[in-house]
C-alpha cells in the first residue's frame, strides 16, 4: 500500500470530494449539520482548520450568515472550490499548514475542524490544540468532528501500520501524508485537556464520525 502526500491526495480527488463525504462516509452528512448546530449563536469570528471545499461552512452559514470566517487548508484546489461557493461571504482563505501557521491570541469566538485531525500524532495534536486554545477568546469553543475509534487496539493498529509503511517507503516523519490514524475518543478528550481546555466532552457520534467539544474558560 502506498501513502500519498496530503495535498496531492486531495488535489486528485477534489471533483468528487463533496459527493464522497456526503454519501459514502457514514455520519458525515449528518455531522455537518450537527456541528453547525453546536456553533454558539454569539459567534462573530470563526476559524475553520482543514476547511476543504467548505461543506461544514455550507451548514454554518445557514445559521450564522454574517460571521467572519478564516479558513485554512493545505490544498489550493479545495480552497478554489470554497471560494466559488461562498464568494459573497466575509471569509479569508489561507493555503497553509495549520501546524506552522500563527493562529493569533484571543482572536476567535469558535474554532472548528471536520475530518481533518485523524492523520496526526498525539504530540502534534496537543501542540496544535494548545495553539487553538490560545487563539480562542474567553468562553470560546473548539468543535472537532472526526474519525474516532473506541478500542485502543484499533488505534494502535493504525499507528503501527502508518509507521511501518512510512519506513518501507522512506517517508520522513514530518511529511504530511494521507493515512488514517484515528485515535480513541478517550485519548482525544485527554489530549484536549492536556492542551489547556477545561470542559471537554463527546456530544455526538454516528458510525465512527464523532463530535467532541472543548471549552476555553
Amino acid at each position: 500500500m502506498e501513502i500519498e502526500r496530503m495535498s496531492d491526495f486531495f488535489t486528485a480527488r477534489v471533483e468528487g470530494y463533496d459527493e464522497h463525504m456526503l454519501h459514502s462516509v457514514e455520519g458525515c452528512k449528518e455531522g455537518y449539520v450537527k456541528l453547525a448546530e453546536l456553533v454558539p449563536e454569539r459567534t462573530n469570528t470563526l476559524l475553520d482548520l482543514g476547511c476543504g471545499t467548505g461543506l461544514e461552512l455550507d451548514e454554518i452559514f445557514k445559521r450564522l450568515q454574517h460571521i467572519k470566517v478564516t479558513g485554512v487548508d493545505l490544498t489550493e484546489a479545495m480552497l478554489y472550490k470554497l471560494r466559488q461557493k461562498h464568494s459573497n461571504k466575509d471569509i479569508e482563505l489561507i493555503n497553509a499548514d495549520f501546524f506552522k501557521l500563527d493562529l493569533g491570541v484571543e482572536k476567535y469566538d469558535a474554532v472548528v475542524s471536520f475530518q481533518a485531525m485523524h492523520h496526526f500524532s498525539h504530540g502534534d495534536k496537543i501542540e496544535l490544540y494548545s495553539k487553538i486554545s490560545r487563539a480562542l477568546k474567553n468562553n470560546g469553543v473548539y468543535i472537532e468532528c472526526d474519525y474516532m475509534v473506541t478500542e485502543q487496539s484499533d488505534e494502535d493498529y493504525f499507528f503501527s501500520e502508518n509507521e511501518r509503511i512510512r519506513k518501507e517507503e522512506n517517508i520522513p516523519e514530518d511529511e504530511f501524508c494521507h493515512y488514517d490514524t484515528p485515535c480513541t475518543i478517550d485519548n482525544q478528550i485527554e489530549m484536549l485537556r492536556k492542551a489547556g481546555f477545561t470542559n471537554v466532552e463527546m456530544l455526538w457520534r454516528m458510525g465512527n464520525t464523532t463530535i467532541v467539544i472543548a471549552e476555553n474558560k
